[in-house]
């Protein structure tokens, strides 16, 4: 076989693969593979022919390298183990072909333990002739280059501070790769808080179109940063309604307090239906459609109107709860990979408007985004109190959670959803029956990489808004609650490894509304224990609501209030309301694995 044999989509030739052998290279339209060769389907050629210890084939995909590198004339090496008489042979011959060029591909690779980590790889083949590695060479970073997915331009925001202040060191040590793939960067390390909102929210169409990407290597909440600066000054779209336009006439019924008694426990008469919104309401829905689009309500001269740029999170923050559930795996190695070979997914976000911060203060609507969560009550508290505690770095979470959990307050609300026809629960079976928890259980269906939910709602990530045009119901419920949360995605993390809402998907269209009426502390601590455990069921308690929506309302209506939690930004409101936003930020990601 000659060293190198050249069709319209096939490459074939006999290298040698430092540490493994004489192989036989192949590539075609898919990637490279090998197979290990005996030293006699050599003879002839100009690749060293040692025998090989066994026969096997390894391949790997176009799209998993990120890089293909000459390094020019230099040793190979003999394989790391094998039958005595290859080393034997290799030995014999090191003293006159010792030094081969070479050139190195640059991929990745996974366990089946561990499918979503992606750990580097690198494989070098070596041959007699120069032009033949060129050749090689050349074709394959040829082949990368054609992919316009790949990013070339990015901007980095570097949030130094960011969990255990390794922000800048993470950054230093994925930047090599980054360089490697020959992705230009142009790199900001932030200096204070809202820096890269700033930079962000200034930044001229002209330069943002230059770059491929934006990356943030930090935390969610930093990633909150940089997404609000983008979208605040960009993205025009319908408001929700406000709790007072919506619903000014109506007046609760009951109590969302749960009683002590497990035997006593009843659904109390606490929620109405709305078939019919009031006119001025309804001409705001009427701007949101079936499947969510956005239709006619972009300025033609900002991104919006044309390709959105992708982001991108390297993890570097206290929970990342992003990167976990868009990548399956909390490592800034495996984000940059994402990143660097132009994986692609839409994220649903949350638009959260805030309408009255006091109760006396004048209507006002303030406008934020949230990626994966919003969270008051419990959730506000403990973020509110961390920032006393910063000094600790991510272990105040569980410091202030436990002080949290035992003050044990409670907050009284109103919170008004709309509920979807579409998000009608899925078949239901049968569950053992607990005190204080529900009798029925759903089937879930997890959001995995090319997920066929997420997929379906949101094939070009064109739609950005959701809700429909048919006549919606809305539903109503007051009390006393815990917390409130409303979860853009399942929020999976460390603490929480299935996250908030197991079966929440990256680009389904809804809100996740999550309410925990009041109860005692050992009921609460249940709840927490079931949510900290894999397999847990934490939403199937009779004092949990949770409910799939398109929009909510909340008012506080008692003395006492708490502050929302907005991917661990703390947000002050009073009155507010929230849409999913459906595909709106594309990302650098694939999704998890199975």
């Amino acid at each position: 076989m000659d060293g190198s044999n050249c069709g319209l989509s096939v490459m074939s030739g006999c290298f040698y693969l430092d540490h493994v052998g004489d192989v036989l290279l192949t590539r075609n339209q898919h990637g490279l593979s090998w197979k290990c060769l005996d030293s006699s389907d050599c003879e002839g050629t100009t690749c060293l022919g040692i025998g090989s210890w066994e026969n096997t084939e390894t391949e790997i995909k176009l799209s998993d390298i990120y890089a293909v590198e000459f390094d020019s004339y230099g040793l190979v090496h003999s394989p790391k183990s094998g039958l005595g008489h290859a080393k034997e042979c290799f030995r014999k011959r090191l003293l006159t072909t010792q030094q081969m060029y070479r050139f190195t591909v640059h991929g990745f690779q996974t366990s089946p333990k561990e499918p979503c980590l992606w750990k580097l790889a690198a494989f070098t083949f070596g041959h007699m002739d120069l032009q033949t590695c060129q050749s090689w060479m050349d074709q394959l970073n040829y082949t990368l280059i054609k992919d316009v997915e790949r990013p070339r331009n990015l901007l980095v925001f570097v949030h130094p501070k960011s969990g255990k202040a390794s922000g800048l060191k993470i950054w230093e040590t994925v930047s090599k790769i980054f360089i490697r793939a020959k992705v230009n960067t142009k790199v900001l390390v932030t200096e204070r808080a809202g820096h890269a909102f700033d930079v962000m929210a200034s930044i001229q169409n002209k330069e943002l179109h230059s770059y491929d990407g934006i990356i943030a290597v930090g935390g969610d909440g930093f990633f909150n940063e940089v997404l609000n600066g983008y979208l605040l000054s960009r993205l025009k779209v319908p408001l929700p309604p406000s709790p007072s336009d919506s619903f000014t006439t109506v007046q609760s019924r009951g109590s969302s307090s749960v009683p002590e008694s497990g035997d006593g426990v009843h659904e109390s008469d606490q929620k109405e239906h709305f078939p019919l919104l009031h006119d001025s309401v309804q001409e705001v829905m009427n701007f949101r459609t079936v499947n969510g689009s956005c239709q006619g309500t972009e300025d033609p001269d900002h991104p919006f109107s044309g390709e959105r740029p992708r982001f991108g999170l390297i993890p570097a923050g206290s929970t990342d709860a992003i990167v976990i559930c868009t990548t399956g795996a909390r490592d800034p190695v495996t984000s940059a990979l994402h990143i660097i070979l132009g994986r692609k997914l839409f994220l649903d976000a949350m638009q959260v408007v805030r309408w009255k911060t006091t109760p006396t203060s004048a209507i006002e609507p303030f406008i934020r985004y949230a990626a994966s969560f919003a969270g008051y009550g419990f959730y506000g508290d403990v973020i509110s109190e961390s920032e006393k505690y910063r000094w600790m770095g991510p272990k105040r979470y569980d410091y202030v959670g436990t002080k949290v959990f035992l003050k044990h307050r409670s907050y009284e609300a109103e919170v008004m959803f709309e509920e979807a026809e579409n998000a009608k629960a899925s078949p239901l079976t049968r569950s053992k029956t607990w005190p204080f928890r529900s009798t029925t259980r759903s089937e879930k269906i997890l959001c995995r990489a090319k997920c066929s939910v997420c997929s379906s709602k949101a094939e070009d990530g064109n739609s950005i808004r959701a809700s429909c045009q048919e006549k919606t119901r809305w539903c109503r419920t007051r009390g006393r609650f815990l917390s409130i949360g409303a979860a853009v995605m399942s929020n999976r993390n460390e603490r929480a490894p299935d996250g908030l809402v197991v079966d929440a998907h990256l680009s389904d269209g809804f809100l996740h509304l999550i309410l925990i009426k009041d109860c005692s502390r050992p009921k609460y601590l249940w709840h927490l224990t079931e949510l900290a455990k894999k397999g847990g069921e934490p939403l199937n308690f009779e004092f949990v609501e949770y409910h799939k929506t398109r929009a909510f309302t909340f008012t506080s209506i008692g003395e006492a209030e708490s502050v929302w939690n907005l991917d661990g930004e703390i947000f002050e409101a009073h009155h507010l309301s929230a849409q999913v936003l459906r595909g709106l930020i594309p990302l650098f990601a694939s999704g998890p694995e199975v």
